[in-house]
This record gives C-alpha cells, structure tokens and sequence, in this order.
C-alpha cells in the first residue's frame, strides 16, 4: 500500500494518474490531498491531474527517470543496503574540500563514473568532495543552478541507488559529501510549482527568477517543502552537509529566517542520527550573521564562502579590475582578507556605489572557505577560463600556497590542482526553441559589465560547450600539470603535518607587505610563507634568523640570511623556525 499525498491550495479537484487509470484524491487539512493505492513501494510511474488538466510530476517526485516533464517514480529509500554505519565526517575545522560537477568531472559524466576517481581524491589529500547541484533540470546537462524536481536525482547523472552508492563509496574511503542546493529560485523550465499552491512571490525579485514565498501567506508550507527537502538530502542520502546558494537571495523578512529554520531542524537531525552534519552558505551581504550561532541571533550556517578572500587574490595575481573586480587590486586588500575576512567590512565600494557589509568580528577562519577557483569565478567569464589561462605556472603555485596555508577551510575546484587546461563553460540543454534562444542572448548581454565581446561568449546550448568543459585526465601526468599536482600534494602534506597551518584564530595570523616592492609575507605560528610578486630577484623580509628550516619553495634560488630571504621573479618559499 502506498500512500501519495499533495499540497495543493490551488486546485479543487485533484487526481492521481498511474498508467490509464485515474484514482480521485481527497483534500484534507491544510489543503493537502490524499489518497491510498495498493501497489509495491518502488517503481511505480504516477502524475498528479489538477482541475482535469494535463498530468504534472510530484512536486516532491523522488525520480523523474524520463526528465522534467515525464511521469514521477516512487522510489522506497528504506530498500538500500547502506554500509556506512561507523561512518562519521571530519569537522569543517579539519577540512580541505574539492568542488565537483558529476557531468564533467569523467568522460562519462555519472554518479558510477565518478567513483572511479574517489581513490585518487584520497590521494590528494581532499577530505570533503562538493557536488554541484545534482536535482532534475531540463535536458541532459547543465550546471543544475535550474532545478525544478528538488527531490529528484537528476536522470542523466544515474538513477536514485546510483546517488547513493557514490555516497557510500566516498564514506568507505574516508571522505565526506557535500551537496549543493539550491533554494532561491527554480529553473524555468518544468517550473510547475505555482500550478499547485503559492511557491511563489510577487513582492520580490532575484535575479534568476521568480522568488520563493518564505514569508508571505500560506508560506509555512512552503518552508516545509525546502526544509523536508533539505532533510531528506542528509537522511536519505546520506550527505554530510549543504552548500546552500546564493543565500541573500533569500529573501524573507520572518522573526525566524528561513536559514535560522533550517539549521534548528539539521541539527535535530544531527542529534537523532548520531552524524556531524554541516550547512555552508554563499552570501554577497559581507554580513556575519549568516553564520553566528542561533543562541546569539545568528543564523546558525557553520560556514560561508569568501569571495572577498578569492577577488583579492585572483586581482593581484592577474591584474584584472573588470566588473566586481573594481573594488579589488592592492596587497593591502588581500592582507585585509588573511586577516579579517571580509575587506568590505563597512567600507565603500566602488562597484556598488555604497558602503557594504560589516566586520566578522570574533569568528574563526574555521568559518570561512577560502579558494582561488569556484564553478562561478571561472564559468562566469566569458570563455570559460581557469586561473590556468590567466596566470602563469609561477603565480598559480604562489595562490596555492596561500590557499592551503591561509586561516580559512581551503576549498578547490575540479582539476585546479593540476593546471587542467579545459575551460569549465556555462552550459544548458533547454529543449525549448524560444528558451533556448533567450539563454543564449541573455549570456552575451552579462557580460557588457566586464568588457567582454558578445561574440566572445561561446553558446550554452551547443553541445561542443558543455564537451569542452570535461577534464582531460590524461594531462596530469605530464608537465607542468604533473609538477603542479605534486605542488598541491606537498602543501596539503604540510598542512596536514603542521597544527599552525590548520589554526582558524585569525587574531594569530600576521601579514606584511610592500606595495611597491611587490612582496608579501604571512606568519602563521612558527611559519613563515614569503610571496615575491615582482619580476626581479629580491629580498623579501621574513623576522626569522638564518636557522629557519625551508619546508617548501617554488623558488630557482632561495638564499637566507638574518631576517630576509632572497627570493627569483614570482615565487614563494615556506619557512618553519623550528
């Protein structure tokens, strides 16, 4: 016997289709629709019929195996053998996470596929793997920030088990998953939402989409169906965390945030499943109380990604001022960000044309990601390019110093810690003409801001660009990307072996530069991480004597003497006193 239930405010007659035949289902309290079926728990196609209308998928269909307009499938999470029992993730504290799109991070772009790989994430020395949005959206690739099927595994990517059984395979290798979510808008094709009750709101706008209704009437339901969606991504999945995106696009004015909501009911669940389980949020507010606990008026996220960390480095090293990026440029920026994490902090922006944001006073770097790539700041450009296109192998290795010895939860994104030369693209699959075109235009029109040619910008639906985006495994074993790779393995190590290295408490960090000389030096305990910028050889000063032990260098040449180093054009040398 299977019970299917609906909410539906909407509709004044609802049915429930499975194969030909029609079964009347009865409205209830609160507006929602039930009604029982004698059938098996899994693999039963159904859709739900409002007012005598063309049959829709489940709002919270666990399966679209036929995409964002075929029928739903029932899906029976109890029938997995799981074997992750003993399992428990390490805190975000201890954690260097790698970003992960499943369509183009093998050849084969699946759930399976991607286990293939796990072993050697474990070898690099990763310790939590992100996906990107794995939720039913249109077509059969794309970045997934469109999902319109929550609850849905996306189809292409593998059916509901083979989510699970990359999961489990992850947890037997020791490392942790993070999904991302998306909980701001939904893609707009196969929205059927609003057909069934009030998802959405005319009172405010995002950028993507209609915006969710978390706060106006009928809204509670509403918030049930993201937090029932986030808890069964943990519960039912097995995920370790959440990434949750773009969170100022949340937009709710309640006395209790959507957010604040959701991390009580996590860490409900955490307590009755024995798991550490993790909410990371992305916000563009600068504002700490995304992740200030819930006792003291926070909203209990235990981390967020700092993008003011990624703008401040990325400029200094490329030199680009385009964009957002006019607000960045200086080492007094990046030395700001080291130590205090937000450099908008209260401070006016230029590119927003107002002050902006405020200071994390008393947080942990524990609670911040820092990164040199994401998803976004590469397929965000317009061709798609990687910090491997913008930089030379010089300056890539001196960002990777500073990423995996900074105060912050270091964060990379798929084939960055060997140079990968394939762009990550924006790409969709809409099958919809009018659609289609729209993506398209609307992709070239973005980028004005930055300067970027329209003709520049590759065309999303074309398979070529979303093929072009897939890693080349093959390059990694030769140069640079093999020495870069051992780059990236080594300061892992370092990390791993020195407890300074792992320190979250940003009051220890120290940080020196010279504008002008083009250096930059950071303490971290007994470590010393000199960064030589300019095009000459120079000393850099580093208060360390002479003894000091030289633990890792990108250097031709590194010659100490007392308290400065010499350092060749573009390079960085890690320094222990001990």
């Amino acid at each position: 016997m299977i019970s299917f239930r609906l909410w539906a405010p909407n509709a004044n007659q609802v049915e429930l289709k499975i194969g030909s035949d029609f079964f009347g289902m009865t409205r209830g309290d609160g507006n929602w629709w039930r009604t029982e079926i004698p059938l098996a728990k899994t693999g039963i196609d159904y859709a739900f019929v409002l007012d005598g209308g063309e049959p829709v998928p489940d709002p919270r269909s666990p399966w679209q195996p036929n995409g964002i307009h075929g029928p739903s499938r029932t899906v029976d999470h109890g029938a997995f053998s799981w074997t992750d029992k003993r399992w428990q993730a390490k805190p975000l504290s201890s954690a260097i996470v790698y970003e992960l799109h499943v369509g183009t991070f093998t050849p084969r772009g699946t759930f399976i596929a991607a286990i293939d790989k796990l072993d050697y994430l474990v070898d690099l020395g990763v310790t939590h793997i992100e996906l990107m949005p794995v939720a039913e959206f249109s077509g059969t690739h794309g970045w997934g920030y469109d999902g319109v099927d929550l609850y849905a595994p996306h189809h292409a990517y593998g059916e509901p088990d083979d989510l699970k059984r990359l999961v489990d395979a992850t947890h037997a290798r020791g490392l942790a998953v993070i999904l991302d979510v998306v909980y701001n808008h939904l893609g707009p094709a196969g929205n059927y939402l609003a057909r069934f009750g009030p998802y959405f709101t005319q009172r405010y706008a995002t950028p993507w989409g209609e915006a969710i209704n978390f706060d106006g009437p009928q809204s509670d339901e509403v918030r049930r169906f993201f937090c029932d969606n986030a808890l069964m991504w943990l519960r039912d999945y097995h995920f370790d965390g959440l990434r949750i995106d773009a969170v100022h696009a949340i937009l709710d004015t309640s006395a209790i945030h959507f957010l604040e909501q959701l991390a009580g009911e996590v860490a409900d669940l955490q307590a009755q499943t024995d798991r550490q389980l993790a909410l990371i949020a992305e916000s563009d507010l600068n504002d700490p109380r995304i992740i200030r606990p819930r006792e003291i008026g926070g909203y209990g996220m235990h981390a967020q990604w700092s993008d003011d960390f990624h703008h401040a480095l990325h400029c200094v090293l490329t030199g680009e001022r385009a964009g957002y990026y006019r607000d960045f440029g200086s080492l007094a920026d990046l030395a700001k960000a080291l130590q205090r994490v937000f450099v908008y902090d209260g401070r006016y922006s230029v590119f927003r044309r107002r002050r902006h944001g405020r200071p994390p006073s008393g947080l942990s770097g524990h609670s911040f990601l820092g990164y040199l790539q994401t998803h976004d700041q590469i397929g965000n450009r317009a061709k798609g390019e990687r910090s491997s296109h913008l930089m030379s192998v010089a300056r890539l290795k001196i960002a990777a110093a500073l990423v995996l010895t900074g105060p912050f939860v270091p964060m990379l994104f798929q084939g960055e810690e060997w140079g990968a030369t394939s762009p990550f693209l924006y790409f969709t699959d809409h099958k919809d003409p009018q659609l289609a075109r729209n993506v398209t235009e609307g992709r070239r029109r973005e980028f004005a801001s930055f300067g970027w040619k329209p003709d520049e910008v590759p065309d999303p639906q074309a398979v070529e660009t979303f093929e072009r985006s897939k890693l080349n495994w093959t390059e990694r074993d030769k140069e640079p990307h093999a020495g870069l790779l051992a780059w990236h393995r080594r300061l892992i190590e370092l990390r791993r072996k020195i407890p300074s290295l792992s320190d979250g408490r940003l009051d220890k960090v120290g940080v020196r530069f010279d504008e002008n000389g083009k250096w930059l030096v950071v303490k971290r305990g007994p470590v010393v991480v000199a960064c030589n910028l300019n095009q000459v050889t120079q000393r850099v000063p580093v208060d360390i004597d002479p003894a000091s032990r030289l633990l890792l260098t990108s250097a031709d040449k590194v010659q100490l003497s007392q308290n400065t180093v010499e350092l060749t054009a573009d390079s960085v040398a890690i320094l222990s006193a001990h």
